[in-house]
């Protein structure tokens, strides 16, 4: 498909990412949260290593999926979808409130520890993608020589940024490298009808697929620090922190596979 221009890029998002997620929220929550299935390893790792006492927030948090992974620490959850903030809510005591990701509501470093789980993908243009990097980045407690009473001393808050990737050739979508990034996922949603047959509507959303080193580069050029970076189930992921300057400096060489 073709590149989406940044004049057209908001409402390009609003007719194939928010309109969608605001019909199929209430199917979508259904795939997403069983009790039965666990967090992805790496979240549930790094939201289980956070200190005791803790404030976070989980940017595009959906339903709500990671509020109460770890019930020692503290999450506010915010999501573009009224109707999946609405279904977060439900997951007290942690909050979830309706925000957009470029234009977060929170004072600026005043938390701890950020997630973000494949949601900056729906972002058509690289502009906006970094753009939603540094807001998300700029939340966060930069590192200080002083004692924290929640994260130790001279502890800045860390982000978890999860994103879907280009090298997929073993999933069942097959893509790999090569391929266009920019891409229409299908969801269809199958609805019972009169006389119990099935009736099915399919929703296409955007993505934007990451190709290897691609979420680092964007994580940089958004003045942040990665710490470490990895794959998992299709996605590539990275824990960042903030600089404490907003020059870019040199680059910062991650660890891999690493928490």
């Amino acid at each position: 498909m073709a590149a989406v221009s940044p004049a057209d890029s908001e409402q390009y998002e609003d007719i194939h990412v928010h309109r969608v997620y605001e019909q199929i929220a209430s199917h979508f929550s259904s795939t997403r949260y069983k009790v039965v299935i666990p967090p992805w390893p790496i979240v549930e790792q790094f939201l289980c290593n956070i200190p005791d006492g803790a404030v976070g927030i989980d940017v595009g948090c959906g339903n709500g999926k990671y509020l109460k992974v770890n019930p020692k620490i503290f999450i506010i959850g915010s999501d573009r979808s009224t109707n999946l903030t609405r279904i977060a809510s439900q997951h007290g005591p942690h909050a979830a409130i309706v925000a957009d990701n470029l234009s977060l509501p929170h004072p600026p470093s005043m938390f701890d520890f950020a997630i973000s789980i494949a949601v900056i993908h729906h972002l058509s243009t690289a502009a906006r993608r970094v753009g939603a990097i540094t807001a998300i980045l700029e939340t966060l407690r930069p590192c200080s020589k002083e004692p924290s009473d929640r994260t130790g001393v001279g502890a800045g808050g860390k982000a978890l940024i999860y994103v879907w990737a280009l090298e997929q050739k073993h999933s069942r979508r097959g893509w790999d490298e090569g391929n266009e990034q920019d891409v229409m996922v299908p969801w269809v949603m199958k609805q019972k009808v009169v006389g119990d047959a099935d009736s099915s509507q399919t929703f296409n959303r955007y993505y934007h697929l990451y190709r290897r080193g691609e979420l680092e580069e964007e994580i940089l050029r958004a003045g942040g620090i990665v710490d470490s970076t990895g794959y998992e189930k299709d996605n590539w992921w990275a824990i960042a922190t903030r600089r404490s300057s907003p020059e870019l400096g040199s680059v910062d060489f991650p660890a891999k596979h690493a928490i």
